[in-house]
């Protein structure tokens, strides 16, 4: 690349980066230029903003639930819902980093619903949604173009949120009480928060399997998958 070249493309790419979002709750969510980016195609960047966005919805829900479900707040021995989802974060450098494995994804879920569960159902399904999404994106938080990600496993995770929803919404224990509530206990006005939050993800999701399909030339393979099987598709 010509010197001058290069010096007009940061340029335009710092131009780019102070053009902030004005968000009600006045939180920015620009980042500065870092000579990285040079590293990163426009669909690297999407995938890190998606992931971005991904991680702050995740965040969200696991405080709802917290706020929900008080007895799995108890259990996590934190203060609040905020510190007790902070925590569920932390480990996620390691598995960027690769010294520590991730948590199975898929045995978490079931083991958030098993009736004889003692533990706190919050952290092992919040670490399971958080864990399927992040195996996505190859458990990397930076994208570069040496990266390569999978449009099917984007698209499966999607269906793979639809599927952890209505086991969410619907999952009892025997004597009829549901094991974690969320969109509404019986007899209440259902809370449409959890339901855009969700959204959101798989939104989030589809839109970037998209791109990176349309990127790699590579069909997406749509299937129909029973989500009552409570059965996922691989990632």
């Amino acid at each position: 690349m010509h010197p001058f070249t290069a010096i007009l493309l940061v340029i335009a790419l710092t131009g780019c980066a102070s053009q902030e979002i004005q968000r009600k709750d006045g939180v920015s969510s620009a980042r500065a230029f870092s000579p990285a980016n040079l590293a990163k195609s426009e669909a690297d960047m999407i995938a890190e903003i998606n992931q971005r966005e991904m991680l702050k919805s995740l965040l969200r829900i696991s405080e709802k639930l917290y706020r929900r479900n008080p007895r799995e707040l108890l259990k996590s021995g934190q203060a609040s819902e905020e510190s007790a989802s902070a925590r569920l974060f932390e480990a996620l450098p390691t598995w960027a980093n690769k010294t520590a494995s991730p948590p199975n994804w898929e045995e978490n879920f079931h083991l958030a619903f098993l009736e004889d569960y003692a533990g706190d159902r919050v952290a092992v399904f919040m670490t399971a949604l958080t864990s399927m999404l992040m195996a996505a994106y190859e458990y990397k938080t930076e994208i570069f173009l040496t990266d390569s990600l999978s449009a099917q496993k984007l698209y499966n995770s999607a269906r793979n949120i639809e599927i952890a929803i209505w086991k969410l919404s619907n999952a009892r224990l025997l004597s009829g009480e549901k094991i974690l509530i969320s969109n509404s206990m019986d007899g209440e006005v259902v809370n449409l928060s959890f339901e855009r939050e969700f959204g959101k993800l798989i939104a989030h999701q589809d839109l970037l399997a998209l791109v990176i399909e349309d990127k790699g030339n590579r069909s997406i393979s749509r299937v129909f998958q029973n989500v009552a099987a409570f059965v996922f598709l691989p990632i």
